[in-house]
């Protein structure tokens, strides 16, 4: 019998308010929630057999509840679900092994939430316009007199040059919005990550960590954003614990 481990809590005095707020959440089988504490940093663990781990969507889901129950009252760090270790005495020496990067990450998210924040996108009707904003003898570059003669590898090069150009106005029309995203999160000294063209039509998905009282003016953000790009879609996401910002290695 191993112990699954679902947050490691910053309790510093509120020990007494796990105790007391614990008995109501259950795992995700719905066994109870334990401890494993040293010095001022708890874990959050139930009893499982390692071998009846199934990574499956309900059960994903139902660990992502436990943290979120627990994140309403703890600052915490989120752990994969799936973590387990053997023994409480194995948690407790990962705990003191790590205990410097834990207390690290746990002050770098401590009164902080995260926010999801995706940029869809039309991409035939983004190219288009963009293209539309291009100088006309650019254009005509990539679209020769259609009376002129040309070779079967003229077209192709050409038909080339056409997808390449393209490419390269949205990723410069990705970056200049990434840009002015980052401008808007810096008034509000928010932590951002940003991976852009995820797919064809998902041209950004950011992550930001930012304070608590903050959550207005990410919201109102985001809103002026959709009033400046109307052919573009931005769906934000949060506020949630911080999953994405936790910046250590268990060793």
């Amino acid at each position: 019998m191993g112990k699954m481990i679902y947050a490691i809590v910053w309790a510093k005095k509120d020990s007494g308010k796990l105790n007391i707020i614990l008995p109501g959440i259950k795992g995700i089988s719905g066994e109870g929630l334990t401890t494993v504490a040293f010095e001022e940093i708890t874990a959050i663990v139930t009893d499982i057999d390692k071998g009846n781990i199934v990574a499956d969507s309900s059960g994903a889901l139902a660990f992502a509840r436990v943290i979120n129950e627990l994140w309403q009252q703890f600052t915490l760090l989120p752990m994969r679900f799936g973590s387990a270790m053997d023994s409480t005495e194995a948690i407790v020496k990962m705990l003191e092994r790590n205990y410097s990067e834990i207390q690290q990450n746990l002050q770098k998210v401590e009164n902080k939430i995260e926010f999801g924040l995706k940029v869809f996108c039309d991409s035939e009707k983004l190219k288009a316009k963009l293209l539309e904003k291009t100088v006309p003898e650019a254009v005509s570059m990539v679209h020769p007199d259609a009376e002129t003669k040309i070779s079967v590898f003229r077209e192709y090069v050409n038909r080339k040059l056409e997808a390449h150009r393209l490419e390269e106005l949205v990723l410069s029309h990705v970056d200049a919005l990434i840009a002015l995203i980052t401008d808007q999160l810096y008034l509000m000294n928010a932590d951002c990550k940003f991976r852009k063209m995820v797919t064809e039509k998902t041209i950004i998905d950011g992550t930001f960590l930012l304070d608590k009282e903050k959550k207005k003016e990410v919201i109102w953000a985001v809103e002026h954003l959709q009033n400046l790009y109307p052919e573009l879609n931005f769906i934000l996401t949060g506020p949630w614990p911080p999953y994405n910002f936790v910046d250590f290695k268990v060793k």
